[in-house]
């Protein structure tokens, strides 16, 4: 294995996860651990990053926890402000959190809407108004925000909100991108399609399909022209390899993981 970001300090919000196996957040961080990082692994819900710190630890790598709502501002910036106490630097940062809600415009409550918002988009700009600084005073970073290809297509099913704060994530990187780009900050976009994560039997599945998590799976599947569902490990390798060297020259655009799914006709 490489080792691409030894002695890199990483920030991977929602690391933790719902339940066991691969989710998106827990694989990023084991990923960058594994490949030398200190990774501060953050989550509302500091049980569910208790795997995370396991498989990590199994392999001899390094990671801390923070416990805090990343919608909440002020949390924010005392966890940057910890991270650079304690380390000195901010290398990388993953934007990971995000959630979906069933509904469109008339369905869904204007509490829900907000909510979403909150969480999926405003938990993005929060973590760039704190960490951007701090890369910008070091001489650069990478920052990975995290979207959907709801964000992009139609996949499915109306939820509104999840739909509209996934594209703004898209565009508020491409944005901000540009605007670091000569400070050597690069700000790039990973869009999961429609991976099989635990979200799927925990949550997903009462949502859409009644409770008949097998049912979801066939309707999923049926979206993906190549036939199988990725999972965390499939968006952490495109997470790590844009916020790696590798990728030096590549800003401000979108790396789609989703098996063909969001370019297939009908």
């Amino acid at each position: 294995m490489s080792q691409r970001f030894t002695d890199q300090v990483a920030i991977v919000t929602g690391a933790g996860c719902i339940g066991p196996g691969w989710g998106n957040g827990r694989a990023v961080a084991v990923g960058l651990a594994r490949e030398g990082a200190i990774v501060v692994g953050v989550d509302r819900n500091a049980g569910s990053m208790t795997e995370t710190a396991e498989r990590i630890a199994a392999e001899g790598g390094r990671f801390e926890t923070a416990t805090i709502d990343v919608t909440d501002g002020a949390a924010i910036a005392g966890l940057v402000a910890d991270v650079v106490a304690r380390h000195g630097r901010i290398d990388v940062l993953v934007n990971n959190v995000g959630g979906s809600a069933a509904g469109g415009p008339v369905e869904m409550s204007e509490e829900v809407w907000d909510l979403q918002i909150d969480t999926n988009l405003k938990s993005v700009f929060l973590t760039l108004k704190h960490v951007l600084p701090v890369m910008e005073r070091q001489g650069g970073g990478a920052v990975v925000n995290l979207a959907s290809t709801s964000g992009i297509r139609w996949t499915g099913a109306a939820q509104v909100a999840y739909a509209a704060s996934k594209a703004g994530v898209i565009q508020l990187s491409r944005v901000v991108a540009v605007q670091y780009a000569a400070k050597g900050i690069r700000v790039n976009t990973v869009v999961p399609g429609q991976m099989h994560t635990p979200m799927v039997e925990a949550r997903l599945a009462g949502q859409r399909a009644g409770g008949d998590v097998d049912a979801l799976i066939r309707q999923r599947l049926s979206r993906i022209p190549m036939g199988f569902a990725g999972d965390g490990r499939d968006t952490a390798n495109a997470v790590l390899f844009l916020a790696s060297g590798e990728a030096r020259f590549v800003t401000g655009t979108e790396l789609v993981v989703d098996g063909g799914m969001s370019v297939r006709c009908g």
